[in-house]
């Protein structure tokens, strides 16, 4: 910023409305959050279908003191999810119609599935 103009530090700060310490910062997050990456990433390649809940859960068991929050920023931003499963295609039934009974009363065996008239009057007893 200030050698484009040579300006002080000061004044390119002043005039661009930037406080000076905001200038000068440096983060200082991805050192300290490289480790905890590369255990994430190496947890979620051995169990695939984990999430980020799960792998904080494995993280918090290996002692390792990290918010939930922080796992998911740092699992998101590493480009890993868990992939949806495919449905699985059903095979096709030809569907029957239901047989309509013919007097009062009566139960037909299509109605009861397995279960025939005298088991379900024995069972009813």
């Amino acid at each position: 910023m200030q050698l484009v103009a040579l300006v002080s530090e000061r004044r390119a700060c002043v005039l661009v409305g930037v406080n000076r310490a905001t200038y000068r910062y440096q983060s200082q997050r991805l050192d300290q959050d490289q480790a905890l990456i590369e255990r994430i990433q190496s947890l979620a390649y051995e169990r695939k279908r984990f999430e980020y809940r799960r792998i904080h859960q494995l993280l918090i068991r290996e002692s390792v003191q990290v918010n939930h929050k922080k796992v998911y920023r740092l699992y998101s931003a590493e480009g890993l999810a868990v992939r949806k499963r495919a449905k699985r295609s059903r095979a096709s039934v030809e569907r029957q119609p239901l047989q309509l009974p013919t007097e009062a009363n009566h139960i037909c065996d299509g109605c009861l599935g397995e279960w025939q008239t005298s088991q379900m009057l024995d069972h009813c007893r």
